[in-house]
């Protein structure tokens, strides 16, 4: 279980490897310290998960107070970045926006930015509630747990990506469990974690291997860019988005610590394309897939033929697709981050024409 807080210093319980993993860290009243701003997921009682990629680890910030601001909900914000500039004292270009995670008792949005560029960027975590308000969220005295991830990417500022900044690219809580994709310093980079919550140890991940259609060879190297946790069949699976982007079905019983596993390529949505966010909702009676992405749009895919459909294993050349197939929504430009707000509304951040992001509620498609 996670630690109270015992006095205003930090204190930090002697690490324990359990098969090269570190037991989790507690600290006090000063709140965490973070390196890096990365992915958002709420787990049980209003924790949040925070990715610090930098530090290669996942906190736990157990909220409290801090879930709720003046109402409950999330009002629209037109340029949401400038707004939270302005709390910080900076312009909107030192702005950068991470992920959002909305809560499921307030439902006030949290957002994860970074302010400035480069290493020299500081995390800040912001609030907005049912009237717009935006609000830094202060964790000085915010109780949390954090737990090192073994085997991070080693860091290389250098790199046309740095592998660092992609050792948690995306998360997801579900029955006790916090799942974790990004990328591992190892032969066979790309991973998915299964840790327990509250934390005990992190194991070592799944090594997972796709088929990439566009690329028209498996591969190892590139991250899960985002997923969302789906049961087909009675049985959990993750649907992942890659880069130039095979959409693909792991089965979490296959997520075996130390394992290798391939994934079954049940889509190719087309190249020169990352997956940003994706989300899933009910409308009329079936589950549909909503996913956002840098070049092409919002795509809208029925979950139908997730089960059934064969796994890709020719060459998708061309910008082509195959698969199960999607329509793109129209009136949804350039959408970056998105999560479910209530049973017939999704919250997106977009880029308007004036380059700046707006935080709006729209109608599930």
């Amino acid at each position: 279980m996670p630690l109270r807080p015992v006095s205003a210093l930090a204190v930090l319980v002697a690490a324990t490897v359990i098969l090269g993993a570190p037991m989790p860290t507690v600290t006090a009243a000063e709140g965490p310290t973070l390196l890096s701003g990365g992915a958002l997921a709420f787990g049980p009682d209003d924790v949040l998960f925070i990715a610090d990629n930098a530090g290669a680890k996942i906190v736990a910030l157990e909220l409290g107070d801090a879930v709720t601001g003046a109402t409950t909900g999330t009002g629209d914000i037109e340029a949401i970045d400038r707004q939270i500039a302005a709390r910080l004292g900076t312009d909107a270009s030192e702005i950068r926006i991470h992920d959002l995670a909305i809560s499921p008792t307030s439902r006030n949005t949290f957002i994860s930015v970074s302010r400035g560029r480069g290493a020299g960027a500081t995390p800040v975590l912001v609030r907005v509630d049912g009237t717009g308000g935006v609000e830094v969220v202060q964790l000085d005295e915010v109780t949390y747990t954090e737990l090192s991830l073994p085997n991070a990417p080693t860091s290389d500022p250098s790199a046309r990506r740095n592998p660092r900044a992609s050792s948690v690219t995306d998360m997801a809580y579900v029955d006790g469990q916090l799942f974790i994709a990004g990328l591992s310093n190892e032969e066979f980079a790309s991973k998915l974690r299964s840790v327990n919550y509250p934390f005990t140890t992190a194991n070592a991940g799944t090594s997972v291997e796709i088929w990439h259609a566009a690329h028209g060879r498996y591969e190892t190297h590139s991250p899960v860019y985002t997923f969302v946790p789906y049961e087909l069949d009675g049985e959990q699976n993750l649907i992942a988005g890659y880069l130039c982007t095979p959409l693909v079905k792991f089965a979490v019983a296959d997520l075996q610590p130390g394992a290798k596993t391939t994934g079954t390529t049940i889509a190719e949505l087309g190249n020169r394309n990352r997956p940003i966010d994706m989300v899933v909702y009910e409308k009329g009676g079936q589950d549909y897939l909503l996913m956002s992405n840098t070049s092409r749009g919002v795509m809208k895919i029925s979950t139908a033929g997730f089960e059934t459909q064969p796994g890709l294993t020719e060459p998708v050349p061309g910008g082509g697709t195959a698969g199960v197939t999607f329509e793109t929504v129209e009136g949804l430009a350039g959408v970056e981050q998105l999560d479910l707000l209530d049973d017939t509304r999704a919250l997106v951040i977009a880029r308007n024409d004036a380059g700046l992001a707006d935080l709006t509620a729209v109608q599930l498609p």
